[in-house]
């Protein structure tokens, strides 16, 4: 969201929560360090100036902020890198899931006011209406960046350590998947700097969390919510105790996702959001609309007979969508 203050103020972040994952088995533990080695990166992925881009695994997209000496930080390039990576990744037939995270010490500090200071607070124009009409532009413009994750028919998993403050609660409430370390925190920010949050959290965290007086709660307070309330109150499904478990869980869960059929994966995401913001009976329609041609696939064949074999989705081969 957009901070309207001083640029002599440092910015925004947003609270969070977590919850607590054991990494018990040998294995495991294992495939969690060569997880971070994978997912770790050295810096932004050409011609991205805000984002690493990498591969860890077959069908999997790693996006990771990467401005880990502004702490990530949202600048200019941020806002319109991610409208083109979640497009390119949209598209992408080799992509079956993906995995958002942070690099550094902290998931984001939110918006970098001192880098956005001419786009947000001297918006061009010649009279109210003029500046107004630009305002809104603008405002929409900053809007798509997290509504192009939530349009992504991929399923998109975050992963959030420290603060995620201001955007970054804007950013994780439009991703499928929650999850986060045991000393993250969230943070809706906005009140404290004057103004309504305007690109997501708003419309989104109601939507997440299942108490509208704890959201009300958050979003007039500004007041911090860590690992173990976020876990309770469902903005993450899990808590992990640091970021090398939590990335090791992530990439294991999606490598669950990712190994399943992607007409079955992506249509059950398009038709959670769509039911999501539709009446059951509306949802109900849509969803016989979706299969009467989803349901003309290989893939449940494929799936059926895996499982009469008692095999896992995971040993079919699914054409790729």
């Amino acid at each position: 969201s957009f901070f309207f203050f001083s640029c002599r103020h440092l910015l925004l972040i947003k609270l969070g929560s977590f919850l607590i994952f054991s990494l018990s088995d040998r294995g495991l533990w294992h495939l969690g360090c060569s997880a971070v080695r994978a997912m770790s990166s050295s810096g932004p992925t050409p011609p991205f100036t805000t984002l690493s881009i990498s591969h860890p695994k077959e069908s999997i997209t790693h996006v990771e902020l990467h401005r880990p000496e502004k702490r990530n930080a949202m600048n200019k390039a941020f806002w319109s890198e991610m409208v083109d990576c979640f497009n390119q990744i949209s598209g992408d037939p080799d992509c079956r899931v993906v995995v958002v995270s942070g690099a550094g010490k902290i998931f984001t500090a939110g918006i970098d006011l001192m880098d956005m200071a001419s786009d947000v607070l001297q918006p061009e124009g010649d009279d109210t209406a003029r500046i107004s009409w630009n305002m809104r532009k603008i405002i929409t413009k900053y809007q798509e960046t997290f509504t192009v994750i939530e349009r992504c028919p991929k399923p998109v998993l975050v992963a959030v350590h420290g603060a995620c403050v201001g955007g970054g609660v804007d950013l994780i409430t439009a991703c499928d998947i929650r999850l986060c370390t045991q000393d993250a925190w969230f943070q809706v920010k906005e009140v404290d700097i004057g103004l309504a949050a305007d690109v997501g959290t708003l419309q989104r965290l109601p939507k997440v969390i299942g108490s509208r007086s704890l959201v009300n709660e958050l979003a007039l307070t500004a007041r911090r919510m860590y690992a173990d309330e976020a876990k309770s109150s469902g903005l993450v499904s899990r808590v992990f105790a640091d970021k090398e478990a939590m990335m090791a869980g992530a990439l294991e869960m999606a490598g669950e996702i990712a190994g399943r059929s992607p007409v079955a994966v992506q249509g059950t995401k398009v038709n959670l959001i769509y039911s999501r913001d539709h009446s059951v009976a509306e949802g109900l329609d849509y969803m016989a609309t979706w299969n009467m041609a989803m349901l003309q696939t290989q893939d449940v064949m494929k799936s059926a007979q895996a499982s009469m074999e008692k095999k896992s989705p995971k040993t079919v081969a699914f054409s790729k969508l």
